[in-house]
């Protein structure tokens, strides 16, 4: 399929700046046999005892860092991921090269290679932090927003789901932005079970595809991790199998042989789009309204089905729906 059949024009004023209050009064569009608009806390509506929600407990790393190097000059860098040689970065500023030092407060970085790719200028660097640089982040850095927001974030844990708990993601994995406590305890009330996977969000969720040809696009690896505890849950699964969100089922996607769930870890470039053939049993995904050509809506249309998507993009966006990061929510079962 072409780059160009994913494409769509979307108004301006339907991009969310900030994040809804309760996070569950979002508005919820479920697409089954038919098309309906309800509110994200009816979420339970659709589930019966016996179904499965499987959620990304990853934690977004406040990674954006504002500083200068040491002529004075201003920079900006993104913490994407730790190796064994160092942390590679996303950095903005000008003269960067080996052994350049940029200075965020009494944090210090100095850079050990560039890595230049055509997107954009990545580095790798070493932090003079004593123990885990993630724990410094968390009192200095800020939220690494996407760029269509342009409103500060007044509260740090509202670019982060309720029950996050793996540290790793430079984004949000926003599909779970819209439960709340009491709203999982409902369903678990309701004998749904609940069980979790690990997708940290890199770079590669996110970088533009520019072949005309999408096939010919090559997705950056990102780390997964599935439990063999949660595998049991997923595969003893009696109901509907619901994954929450796009990373979810991407790692479930990743982890699946033989039908089954298995136990991993380690890193995935599974690119899903159309006519991808599903391995694991997913009966419906839970999902924001995403970016024209982005991989993400490529991955819905995947699911459920191209035509079908962009039917129901049209719908979100006559009916004003609230898209991207901080938008409203679809429901697709497939």
């Amino acid at each position: 399929m072409e780059l160009c059949d994913f494409d769509y024009h979307l108004p301006g004023e339907l991009i969310a700046q900030s994040p809804i209050e309760p996070r569950s009064a979002s508005r919820l569009m479920v697409l089954g046999k038919n098309i309906e608009h309800r509110y994200f806390s009816d979420i339970p509506d659709y589930f019966e005892d016996g179904d499965t929600l499987v959620l990304n407990d990853s934690r977004v790393i406040p990674a954006k860092l504002s500083g200068e190097k040491s002529t004075g000059g201003h920079v900006e860098a993104l913490i994407v991921s730790k190796n064994d040689a160092g942390y590679e970065c996303l950095i903005r500023g000008k003269n960067i090269h080996e052994g350049t030092k940029l200075y965020f407060g009494e944090l210090e970085a100095t850079i050990l290679e560039v890595r230049k790719s055509d997107a954009t200028n990545r580095y790798l660097a070493a932090f003079n932090c004593n123990g885990n640089l993630y724990d410094v982040l968390e009192k200095i850095g800020d939220a690494p927003l996407p760029p269509y927001i342009k409103k500060k974030l007044d509260d740090k844990n509202r670019y982060q789901t309720v029950y996050c708990r793996e540290k790793g993601s430079i984004a949000a994995p926003t599909a779970g932005l819209h439960f709340t406590n009491e709203l999982l305890k409902q369903l678990m009330d309701k004998g749904v079970n609940i069980a979790y996977v690990t997708l940290h969000v890199g770079p590669g969720t996110f970088t533009p595809v520019k072949t005309r040809n999408i096939e010919a696009h090559v997705m950056e690896p990102e780390y997964i991790s599935v439990s063999t505890e949660n595998a049991k849950v997923i595969n003893e699964t009696r109901g509907k199998l619901i994954a929450g969100g796009t990373t979810t089922v991407k790692a479930l996607e990743s982890s699946c042989a033989d039908g089954k769930i298995i136990a991993k870890q380690g890193l995935s470039r599974l690119f899903i789009y159309p006519p991808y053939r599903f391995k694991s049993r997913i009966d419906g995904m839970i999902t924001n309204f995403h970016l024209p050509k982005s991989t993400l809506l490529m991955l819905v249309s995947a699911f459920a089905g191209r035509e079908r998507v962009m039917e129901v993009y049209n719908s979100a966006i006559v009916n004003s729906y609230r898209f991207y990061s901080f938008g409203d929510a679809m429901l697709v079962f497939r």
